[in-house]
Formats: C-alpha cells, structure tokens, sequence
C-alpha cells in the first residue's frame, strides 16, 4: 500500500462521514433555528427549550436515516478491507 493509497482511503473517510452525518445534523440544525426564532419573537428565553425537540428530532433522523447511515459505513468498510486484501497480494 502507497501514500496515495492511505491518502486515497482517508479521503474517501472524510467524505463518508459528512454524508453520513449529514442528515442528522442537518435537520438538529434547523430544529435549532426555527426554535431560536420561535424563542425571539415570543421573547420566551427558556434555555431548555431547545434541546429537547432537537434530541427528538435527532433520534428521529437516526431512525429513519439509519439503515442508509449503516449501508454507507458499511460499504465503505467492505471496499477498504477488500482494497487492503488486493494490496497485500
């Protein structure tokens, strides 16, 4: 295996992951903003406020982003492995 080769499977890492996280953080994202604006127009300061619906809405993306979260690490476990194989050979 070459440095191309390690840079290569670190690259490939890097962008599994953001699309990975991607969803969750996404969506945790504008849970965040709608309730911020919600707190600002109602002048409802309440710091709590916050962090429960986005733990629900991040718990529901896990949910339903899941199967394709586990497809992608998978996957990419998989061809990094069967590279490693190929390499060594």
């Amino acid at each position: 295996m070459s440095y191309g080769d390690a840079i290569e499977i670190g690259r490939q890492a890097i962008f599994v992951t953001l699309v990975t996280a991607a969803p969750v953080l996404l969506l945790s994202l504008v849970t965040g903003l709608v309730i911020s604006i919600f707190q600002a127009v109602t002048q409802i300061q309440e710091p709590t406020l916050t962090f429960i619906p986005k733990i629900i809405v991040s718990a529901m993306a896990i949910l339903f982003f899941g199967p394709f979260m586990l497809s992608m690490l998978t996957d990419f476990l998989s061809r990094t492995i069967i590279g490693m194989a190929h390499a060594i050979h």
